[in-house]
């Protein structure tokens, strides 16, 4: 069947949008992406791996089966890697720059749209093998996995225990005759369970358990295991594995199952830079339990990052739509307008754009935590290891429920049509709903949060040194004027600064009561724990508020443009009204807000939108996704969005025959039934 004629030509609305825009969506784009050569670097690796790729198969993966999508998935990641070991030789003959450190960057995005069998073991397995391999251990088997000469993934969560380590069931018990390790999954709950890429795509396996030790348990520990036989991938005796079914999303990412009966693994296979178990049997510990489950405090860095990642795409989808969709008269006798030019679509619209903004530079600051740590690390300094945990649980959680709520708002802002699963919005949407949960569900996050926050609160009461990041504890009992509003973005800060530390106190103080009548610790968490996570949400909120502050307001803005300096601070200041409105329920309760103020507050919301409207399609360009990352038919760089809707429709496999078989099998003879 002839599909519609896609023009070639950009919609009229749309380029209006770029013309009339008040900066350089450039300069925004470089920006965005750390320098311009980092920008020139990023465009010339997405395009020489967006050669050749079929636009009209990506599109369509939604109507393959199950098994389908999961091959399509394996042979687009494959062809990925590929790609990148071309360009290594190219670029850097000799050199392993390149691709190994590309495979989980978000220039892979659009290769794999039904998700990456692979993402697993870049993202999370070779770095934990470098983090946690003695350099013997990353010689023998380490550099095969990040090579690829074998695949993998990270196998931590059971189907009966996730974020709670302590509770994991999965046994690996020291044999001192053999000199070996053997590891069982001893019921139903301890079978691994959601790896992605562990039902049929991984012939290893780094995996969580208990190690026991002539019976006594010494915590969880990591263990490298071969589940698969590397030349026919059949299952090893005592393996049973296999793919747990098809999910909301990422279906192409192979999520599985995995148990084990009497596998036995050499003693050398616990990674051992930190904990050791020595071939008489004994035990020498970690100098810091953390470290343990440091992979997945870097996977929630990536978390964090990825999901403003995903909700800056999903604004460029629905920025652009709206720039071409046209409906509703403002005024009975013009044309209908642009629903851009609706005040309520831009609320729709706008503060998404400038909450992705806010969650990418407070990811930043996580990362350079992240680097800090882990230089620290290799120098025996262990200290910054409570506030980078604390840290990227705050952000894996704020970055995640704001994208999924965001996401949502943005598939409503493009009506009917972002409901088909050709706007892409529907994917983007089970993404950031998805990392709610994995890598620690969002509530258990804040749990923990809430108790970090607990021990710098008795730290700030006694006057001993706090973290950079909960410093303010401490200043808002020695400067009672933050409490204070005027309205100034360095005061709005403070002000949520001064909630969150508040917020903290009246949880400490609960939390106190309900020890000094005699309960259990535990318990007394227990009950206290919406008071935890109340604190824990309001301290990420106020971290996210100074690091967007300091970056649009400090030093790095004398090396921007003024317009784009312009743009940015209407970005901060839409960013922070917002987000102050939001959270007024708890700011009423400490700060001294009027009437007159929370009208200003409203006036300065709908002054700012009005600021961003002539700006919204250049700062999305700037975002820089090329089509093939959107892989949507409403957010294409040419704004033919009803074309691109009809040709989608036109090469559904349901539109290839004109009469389906169903009609001949069932219909028809229900029809002439006479029933």
């Amino acid at each position: 069947m002839a599909s519609s004629v896609i023009p070639k030509s950009v919609n009229p609305d749309l380029q209006k949008e770029r013309d009339g825009a008040s900066f350089n969506s450039e300069e925004f784009a470089a920006w965005w992406a750390g320098s311009e050569k980092e920008l020139k670097f990023t465009r010339g690796v997405r395009d020489y791996l967006h050669k050749d790729v079929n636009l009209d198969e990506m599109l369509q993966i939604q109507n393959m089966s199950h098994e389908d999508i999961n091959e399509f998935s394996i042979r687009t990641s494959i062809d990925a890697a590929k790609k990148l070991r071309r360009l290594q030789e190219e670029r850097n003959p000799g050199g392993d720059e390149y691709w190994p450190n590309l495979y989980d960057n978000k220039v892979m995005w659009g290769l794999t749209p039904a998700g990456n069998p692979f993402g697993v073991m870049y993202v999370m397995l070779v770095k934990a093998l470098q983090a946690q391999c003695t350099p013997e251990q990353y010689e023998e088997f380490g550099k095969r996995m990040e090579k690829f000469e074998i695949c993998g993934t990270y196998a931590q969560t059971e189907l009966g225990h996730g974020t709670y380590l302590r509770g994991l069931e999965t046994r690996a018990d020291f044999d001192p005759k053999t000199d070996e390790f053997v590891l069982n999954t001893p019921k139903i709950s301890s079978y691994k369970f959601w790896p992605g890429g562990l039902g049929h795509s991984s012939n290893h396996c780094l995996i969580m358990a208990q190690l026991y030790i002539n019976n006594e348990s010494k915590g969880p520990h990591m263990f490298f295991i071969q589940v698969r036989d590397e030349e026919t991938h059949e299952p090893l005796p005592g393996v049973h594995i296999g793919d747990i079914g098809k999910k909301m999303g990422f279906i192409g990412v192979n999520n599985g199952f995995l148990g084990l009966k009497n596998v036995r693994i050499p003693r050398t296979r616990m990674l051992m830079r930190h904990a050791k178990v020595n071939a008489d049997g004994s035990y020498v510990s970690s100098p810091a339990n953390v470290l343990t489950y440091f992979a997945m405090v870097r996977t929630r860095c990536v978390i964090a990052q990825n999901n403003a990642l995903v909700l800056a795409g999903a604004a460029t989808i629905a920025t652009r739509y709206s720039a071409v969709r046209r409906q509703s008269p403002i005024n009975p006798k013009e044309r209908e307008p642009q629903i851009l030019d609706h005040v309520t679509q831009q609320f729709k619209l706008f503060p998404e754009i400038a909450t992705s903004l806010a969650h990418r530079l407070a990811s930043d600051y996580l990362w350079k935590l992240y680097d800090a740590t882990i230089d620290d690390i290799a120098n025996g300094k262990y200290d910054r290891l409570p506030e980078l945990h604390s840290l990227s649980c705050a952000l894996k959680v704020t970055c995640s429920s704001d994208s999924a709520a965001g996401v949502e708002r943005l598939r409503l802002a493009c009506g009917g049509h972002g409901y088909l699963t050709s706007s892409n919005m529907s994917n983007l949407y089970v993404a950031a709903t998805a990392a709610c949960t994995y890598e620690g569900e969002n509530t258990v996050l804040l749990l923990q949060i809430g108790r970090f926050l607990m021990k710098s609160w008795r730290s700030a009461l006694s006057g001993a040194p706090l973290a950079p990041t909960v410093r303010y504890l401490s200043e808002v009992q020695k400067n009672p004027e933050f409490g204070t509003w005027t309205g100034t973005w360095e005061n709005m800060v403070k002000a949520m600064e001064y909630t969150a530390a508040y917020k903290t106190r009246l949880a400490f103080k609960s939390l106190s009561n309900r020890l000094s009548r005699g309960e259990s610790e535990g318990n007394a968490a227990n009950q206290t724990g919406i008071e935890f996570t109340q604190a824990a949400e309001l301290h990420g909120r106020a971290f996210i508020f100074s690091s967007f502050t300091t970056e649009v307001t400090g030093p790095n803005s004398k090396n921007r443009s003024a317009a784009f300096n312009r743009v940015l601070e209407n970005l901060l200041e839409l960013y922070l009204v917002k987000e102050t409105l939001n959270q007024l329920s708890n700011l009423l309760r400490f700060i001294n807000l009027t009437d007159t103020d929370l009208t200003r507050l409203q006036d300065r919301l709908e002054t700012v939108l009005t600021k961003l409207r002539p700006d919204a399609v250049a700062i999305v360009d700037g975002f820089d996704f090329s089509d093939l990352q959107l892989n949507s038919t409403l957010g294409s760089f040419d704004g033919n969005a009803y074309e691109r809707i009809f040709d989608a429709v036109l090469k559904n496999p349901m539109n290839q025959k004109l009469v389906p078989k169903s009609f001949h099998q069932y219909l028809k003879p229900f029809m002439k039934s006479n029933i």
